[in-house]
C-alpha cells in the first residue's frame, strides 16, 4: 500500500508541476497544438496519479495481485501516454506519437484490472 501512496503522491506532484510549467513557461514558446498536447498529457497524468491512490486502497482491501498489476499498468500509461505528449509539447517532434495509443491501452487495462480486483472485495457487514 505504501508504494502506491508514494507513487500516487509523486506523480500528482509531477503533473501539477508540469501543468504549471505548460501554463507559465511553455505557452509562449510552442504552438497551440503542442501546448494542447502537453496539457492533455498533464491532465491524464493527474487522473492516473489519483488512480494510484485507489490502487493503494484496493491493495489493502484484497489479497489479489490484480490491484498492483493495475498500478503498474497506470504507471506504464503515464510514461507512454503522458510522456509522449510531454515530448511532443517540448520538442514539436511527432517521433513518439506511435507510443501514445499504447499508453492509452495501458490506462484502459489498469481500469479493467481495478474493476476485476474490486469484484473480489467481500461485501461490507
Amino acid at each position: 500500500m505504501k508504494l502506491w501512496l508514494i507513487l500516487g503522491a509523486v506523480n500528482g506532484f509531477l503533473s501539477v508541476a508540469l501543468g504549471a510549467f505548460a501554463a507559465h513557461g511553455l505557452a509562449n514558446r510552442v504552438g497551440e497544438k503542442e501546448l494542447a498536447a502537453f496539457e492533455t498529457g498533464a491532465r491524464y497524468h493527474m487522473y492516473h496519479a489519483l488512480a494510484l491512490l485507489a490502487v493503494a486502497w484496493l491493495v489493502q482491501q484484497t489479497a489479489s495481485s490484480l490491484a498492483a498489476t493495475a498500478g503498474w499498468a497506470f504507471l506504464a500509461g503515464m510514461i507512454l501516454f503522458s510522456g509522449s505528449l510531454y515530448y511532443l509539447g517540448f520538442t514539436g517532434s511527432r517521433a513518439l506519437v506511435m507510443v501514445t495509443p499504447i499508453g492509452g491501452v495501458a490506462f484502459l487495462a489498469g481500469w479493467a484490472l481495478i474493476a476485476v480486483a474490486a469484484w473480489g472485495i467481500p461485501p461490507a457487514r
